[in-house]
């Protein structure tokens, strides 16, 4: 089919516009510049239609000098002002598909029915009579009261004049109806017990119909078909067998009352032994992205349906977005041992849906690992258990503030068509070629071409699960009664969410978040994207949802939590998870990413935002948002993004200037020392606007590590920094046509192979890297004491650590750029060790005075063995 293309002309673009194109295919002459003039549409948009080719490449141009860059298009589409290709026109109103607040079901009492259409400015037309509406019906204009059963049926027209179908609602109001679910519950709490127990669970109900209660043990979801448990009258409750748990396992259940009311519970029970953790601060920790690291088991990888990479020569997809794994990162915990690392932090490990969630962020069902990181061989038991084995941790990264558009498996449904029905504008089914997905958008290893399992599916779509793989049996959108699949027909129906039809008992229904949102409390109830919606955290069947499902990895063996999202949630709801899991796990270690491009003191002066958003507010327990110390340590600690912040001002240009300014404001943390310390995350670095991997010069990362290994908090490392991998690449994809391997996202496995692992294990970051974990290992002091006598010139940060009145003390110099003289006062007398050069100096009148050579470090440790490691490039 001929190509189309359309494009929205900026406002300080001259009236007319050209196409540029060359490279077509089929292949005809280029336009010679400024190229062939566009036929204006109306609404500064403009369009051109190709005769014969079906691809081209294209630059859109005033003539005058504006001009968008090289673009590349082979179906038809607009292309919008924020640079961006649609595959139909963004700013065409939406064909209306009427939806209702609140949801239609059965209610105790009469209810305000409100309607809304897909566009702001749609007519709408409804009857309750259970005729269908015309537009002789009358028009919406407010809440329609329902006070009896009653059928709604309601069109939209928008201002396009476009007519949606018929939707219809059926309300029951019925004061008698049993809408309450039953529950049931174990006479032994999930957990994790040395010796084997026996366990008897017990369903109740309000009403004496009959209950019916299914379980699984092999952790699926339970159905009607599955073993009955129970069944019976359970308003005084009701019973069945004990089951003996001798073995670590899941057991979930169904429970249905006589109304059709569903409860789905789950309990985890580990039988072992259950170490309690130890000081953190300890530790150091390597921060990964699971997919990208190392990949162990090609039978696993998978490809993403959105920004898959095709090699340009063959045109084959290549780099699946899925491609590390749990083999590959076992095979590779000698080397992180080897760097000297004791903690590897890991992207969420739960089983995620959308269509870009290598990452993990994307969460479906927070019980189950994603099978895409799992092998026979290499399950994340085994993982860990590997990890454990050579005295490394394992930092699970959770989670809480949101889900993934499919809802939660066994929990919640969000309403979507089936994505195999899904054909663009100006195609039609069966044309889709994307790599592995061929026909359509479906999952490709799926044999029905379904990505959406979700039991609580309504009927019409569980249907669809198991049938149609290739998505051409007609399929009815109960919502407006159209069929798809249909050409062009509203992408939103598979892709989109609509806020207000969400279950409120799951979401919250404040709609998505807006520019001003991210600086102030609307964020912690507004849904971050539409693959990331927000839970309602503060309800209790989330909390215990979220709750059981992290304290089952606490139990296999997960050291520690890394919590994402931080100030989307407010702190006290934040802390009623954290407190569940440090009381299920006592000793455990939790943190969060609190994200912040400033210095972030909130209400303490120099910020956008208030207090109740910043990362100190999380570490403490006060309400005074001036004064931190109106409250003790909350138990919680944050990423150091206040002192990542100032990275793009100093390290990134040779320098520490500023930094003891953020040092000496350590007084607000509820405990400073237990901060997450790092130079860049997958997320951000520390250059222009914080979005690219460290692009400045050798000697600064290093100079970076000396302060970051030496100041207190707990320093992490993101994967590749130790060879400057991907160095100023963007940490993630920023242009239309990115894919991973452009970004700081890229496989990493290539630098680990047995060809390569000795070249990166040479590199000068990774002997510095190594050097300074051995420094640190050994020192008390550099992991677990506060700072004191902090001084910081720019070219060099002077400051003394002592641990436990002097059970470990040291004397800190750093240099950056140039040598340093370094004098530092009040200090205890004795005789100090450099741990770099092994210098001793005895000091008699409480002043130590030594040298540092630029970019390298003075650790002067009272008392200290002598020299730590071998000196390098830089640690000399």
């Amino acid at each position: 089919m001929p190509l189309v293309v359309h494009f929205k002309k900026p406002s300080d673009w001259r009236a007319s516009v050209n196409i540029h194109y060359w490279d077509t295919t089929p292949a005809i002459p280029p336009t010679a510049w400024p190229g062939a003039a566009m036929t204006a549409e109306g609404d500064d948009w403009f369009g051109y239609a190709f005769e014969t080719a079906e691809t081209a490449s294209i630059v859109f141009n005033d003539g005058a000098g504006r001009q968008t860059g090289n673009l590349r298009r082979d179906q038809m589409g607009w292309y919008y002002r924020n640079n961006t290709w649609y595959d139909a026109n963004p700013e065409r109103p939406l064909v209306p598909v009427i939806t209702v607040a609140p949801p239609a079901r059965t209610y105790l009492t009469p209810q305000p029915v409100a309607l809304q259409g897909s566009n702001r400015t749609d007519i709408i037309h409804y009857t309750t009579d259970g005729t269908p509406p015309t537009a002789a019906s009358p028009v919406y204009a407010g809440p329609i009261e329902i006070t009896r059963p009653t059928t709604l049926m309601a069109f939209g027209v928008n201002s396009a004049g476009d007519v949606g179908g018929i939707s219809t609602f059926l309300y029951t109001i019925d004061p008698n109806a049993d809408l309450e679910r039953p529950t049931i519950s174990a006479s032994v709490a999930s957990g994790t017990y040395a010796n084997p127990v026996t366990v008897i669970f017990t369903a109740r109900d309000n009403r004496p119909a009959p209950v019916s209660v299914y379980y699984t043990t092999d952790g699926s979801a339970p159905t009607p078909d599955s073993p009955v448990y129970a069944r019976g009258d359970a308003t005084a409750g009701l019973t069945g067998n004990a089951i003996a748990v001798t073995a670590t396992v899941t057991l979930r259940f169904l429970v249905i009352d006589g109304a059709g009311n569903e409860t789905r519970q789950s309990f985890y029970y580990h039988i072992g032994p259950d170490s309690a953790p130890g000081d953190f601060r300890e530790e150091t920790i390597y921060f990964l992205i699971t997919t990208r690291f190392y990949d162990g088991d090609t039978a696993n990888n998978y490809f993403c349906r959105d920004r898959i990479k095709f090699n340009a020569a063959t045109g084959q997809a290549e780099d699946p977005h899925w491609r590390g794994d749990f083999r590959g990162l076992i095979q590779q915990l000698d080397y992180i041992r080897d760097l000297g690392f004791t903690a590897i932090w890991i992207t969420p490990p739960i089983e995620n849906r959308s269509g870009l969630d290598y990452h993990g962020y994307h969460g479906y069902d927070w019980t189950r690992i994603d099978p895409r990181l799992e092998s026979p061989d290499a399950t994340y038991q085994d993982l860990l258990n590997a990890a454990h084995a050579r005295g490394i941790k394992i930092v699970q990264d959770v989670v809480i503030n949101h889900s993934s558009q499919y809802g939660i498996r066994d929990q919640v449904w969000v309403d979507h068509l089936p994505i195999k029905y899904y054909v663009p504008r100006g195609s039609q089914q069966g044309r889709v070629n994307n790599g592995p997905y061929q026909g359509n958008l479906g999952d490709y290893r799926n044999p029905n071409r379904e990505d959406n399992d979700n039991p609580l599916a309504p009927a019409w779509f569980r249907e669809r699960q198991t049938s149609d793989p290739t998505g051409t049996q007609p399929l009815v959108d109960p919502r407006t009664s159209a069929s798809v699949p249909s050409p062009g027909y509203d992408p939103n129906r598979f892709f989109g969410v609509d806020a207000n039809t969400l279950n409120p008992e799951w979401y919250h229904q404040q709609g998505f978040m807006a520019g001003g949102d991210w600086e102030s409390v609307a964020i912690q109830t507004k849904h971050l994207a539409g693959d990331c919606l927000d839970l309602a955290t503060e309800r209790q069947n989330v909390k215990d949802y979220l709750i059981h499902a992290i304290n089952r990895y606490l139990d296999m063996g997960v050291d520690a939590l890394r919590i994402d999202t931080v100030k989307h949630l407010a702190r006290e709801n934040l802390l009623e998870y954290v407190n569940a899991w440090k009381t299920h796990k006592p000793g455990l270690f939790v943190f969060g990413e609190n994200l912040v491009k400033g210095t972030g003191w909130g209400d303490l002066g120099g910020d956008n935002a208030p207090s109740d958003l910043r990362p100190w507010w999380y570490t403490r327990l006060g309400n005074d948002r001036r004064d931190p110390n109106s409250g003790g340590d909350s138990g919680f600690s944050v990423l150091d993004f206040s002192l990542f912040s100032t990275f793009r001002d100093n390290v990134s240009r040779g320098s520490y200037g500023g930094i003891g300014g953020i040092l000496g404001m350590d007084w607000v943390y509820g405990d400073a020392t237990q901060l997450v310390t790092f130079l860049q995350n997958h997320d951000v670095g520390p250059d222009n606007d914080f979005r690219f991997r460290f692009r400045g010069e050798q000697w600064m990362a290093a100079a970076a590590y000396n302060l970051l290994w030496t100041i207190r908090g707990i320093p992490c490392l993101y994967y590749g920094e130790e060879i400057e991998f991907m160095k100023g690449a963007p940490q993630d994809i920023i242009g239309n046509d990115d894919t991973l391997d452009s970004t700081g996202r890229a496989y990493f496995g290539d630098h680990l192979s047995d060809a390569n692992v000795a070249t990166t294990q040479a590199h000068p970051l990774y002997q510095h890297i190594r050097r300074l974990n051995q420094i640190r290992r050994a020192i008390p002091a550099l992991q677990k004491a506060p700072m004191s006598q902090v001084n910081e010139w720019g070219g060099g940060l002077s400051f003394v650590r002592d641990f436990n009145n002097g059970e470990s003390y040291t004397v800190v110099g750093l240099a950056v750029g140039g040598d340093q003289a370094i004098t530092v006062g009040n200090v205890r007398n004795g005789v100090y060790t450099d741990a770099v050069t092994g210098n001793q100096i005895t000091v008699s009148g409480g002043s130590i005075s030594f040298h540092v050579r630029g970019n390298s470090a003075g650790i002067y440790v009272l008392n200290g063995s002598g020299r730590i490691g071998e000196g390098g490039v830089y640690l000399r």
